[in-house]
């Protein structure tokens, strides 16, 4: 699923009547992989994230796992993270409307390019702290963290080790990626 090429920069309005799931950025819809296409290492990857994310933050009032939840950055850009921890995000949100401290992409082969590329500069011009890609075939995941609005690689690829991550709020997660 790629890019459609627009002839006009199109709004959060617009994108509230489309039908199947796509994500804004800048004004440009990105179609996004409908989920038989992702197959099942890629939800289950996700759901082992999300559910690690849970148990963790269980104790922590302030932040919320998010699980493939639109993010309304602005009237032209409306992303779908597959997993994200946002802190102070209010119960009845309908929608994160505020910057994670923490998002999860799971690469695909047709969506992994997009989250290399143009995610990335998003979430990273968006102060996100930390940008982690998991990669279900390979089992691993690059860490990115925002360190004077840049991302560098925290670490090598981790398959297998625990990694702390301090939050926005004070609060920290200790994150076990030999569980996904």
């Amino acid at each position: 699923m790629g890019l459609v090429k627009p002839t006009e920069k199109y709004s959060y309005q617009d994108y509230l009547g489309w039908e199947d799931r796509w994500e804004l950025i800048d004004g440009i819809p990105y179609a996004m992989s409908p989920s038989p296409a992702l197959g099942l290492g890629h939800q289950n990857t996700s759901g082992y994230i999300h559910t690690q994310l849970l148990q963790n933050l269980k104790n922590c009032q302030a932040c919320h796992a998010v699980l493939a939840t639109d993010w309304r950055i602005d009237d032209h850009t409306v992303v779908c993270p597959d997993n994200a921890v946002v802190c102070d995000l209010p119960d009845d949100a309908q929608f994160i409307n505020r910057t994670p401290s923490i998002i999860f992409e799971v690469l695909s082969p047709s969506t992994k390019h997009r989250d290399r590329g143009v995610k990335f500069n998003l979430y990273q011009q968006q102060a996100v702290k930390y940008y982690v890609m998991v990669d279900p075939a390979t089992g691993l995941a690059e860490i990115y963290h925002l360190v004077e609005g840049e991302y560098q690689m925290l670490t090598e690829t981790l398959h297998k080790d625990t990694l702390t991550f301090d939050l926005d709020n004070g609060c920290q997660l200790d994150f076990d990626f030999s569980q996904i």
